[in-house]
């Protein structure tokens, strides 16, 4: 099923985002973490893509086949296009399609010192415009509620997200954000321009201080003092953090869904043991 019949059959979305293990013993493992997470009943997966000459991005397409064929779940496989060139996304458009995979997001990628740009794809939205003449994928677009790191401002941000949108991105996903007054102010400045399809929130819990510091200082969001509260607290506490990073998820989550975003999107960090606490605290609210 496409993305879009999924947003528009059901008022709020939940799913989750996975990426594929670089170890041999973890793939070969991934088996339980699906079977933890379609048990959860999302209405997709996601399922992250490498950059250039990565083994991980043939392992994307097999774990987007497995989630769908095996587990009757809907899946949605990143596509990045910073570092390859027309004939590679040709290929990978190929494979899956060939996998039954009708849904991608689409996705310039980080850049990456290992694997240079090939100058082709160098936003986005070229390769959204690429794609989206000669395939049937239904394409989403991802967001950032903070203004993408190389955005100069919030005018350039959402001239930016319009021309995604404009080239086909039918659903938008945001990157993780820790104060929700930031995805709405967000989604009310791409109403205001123009932007209608459905926005999701994308949710990070706080399961690991060095992976949320990591992917603040990558992706520019900021720590509210509630939140870096927590951390100053529990970073030496494993089990301690775990609960408090989850609480203050699953409160953020409650939160979006009560004001009447169109879902969440869960960045599940490959740990089950989270998605299903962060499920079990919202189960009835959904």
């Amino acid at each position: 099923m496409k993305l879009t019949d999924i947003y528009k059959n059901k008022e709020q979305v939940v799913s989750f985002e996975i990426f594929p293990p670089k170890a041999q013993d973890e793939l070969d493992n991934i088996d339980e973490t699906l079977g933890i997470l379609c048990a959860l009943k999302p209405d997709y997966i996601s399922v992250t893509f490498g950059a250039g000459g990565s083994s991980n991005n043939n392992k994307t397409i097999a774990i987007c086949k497995k989630i769908r064929e095996e587990y009757h779940t809907e899946a949605v496989a990143h596509l990045t296009g910073l570092c390859y060139d027309k004939n590679d996304i040709d290929e990978f458009c190929k494979q899956l399609e060939a996998s039954g995979i009708e849904n991608i997001l689409a996705l310039r990628g980080d850049v990456n010192p290992n694997a240079p740009s090939k100058g082709v794809f160098n936003h986005a939205s070229d390769l959204i415009t690429y794609i989206k003449p000669h395939t049937n994928f239904c394409i989403a677009g991802a967001c950032y509620p903070e203004n993408h790191p190389d955005s100069k401002s919030r005018v350039d941000e959402m001239t930016n997200l319009r021309k995604k949108v404009e080239a086909g991105a039918e659903v938008l996903l945001s990157q993780l954000f820790f104060d929700n007054n930031d995805f709405y102010n967000f989604v009310e400045d791409a109403r205001i321009a123009g932007i209608t399809v459905p926005i999701t929130p994308g949710i990070m819990p706080c399961l690991s201080a060095k992976t949320i510091k990591r992917m603040v200082t990558t992706c520019g969001a900021k720590l509210p003092e509630r939140f870096a509260r927590i951390i100053d607290r529990y970073e030496d506490n494993k089990a301690a953090l775990f609960d408090a990073g989850l609480y203050y998820a699953i409160s953020q989550i409650i939160d979006l869904l009560a004001s009447g975003c169109d879902g969440v999107h869960i960045y599940t960090m490959n740990n089950p043991a989270a998605a299903k606490r962060i499920c079990e605290g919202i189960k009835n609210v959904i």
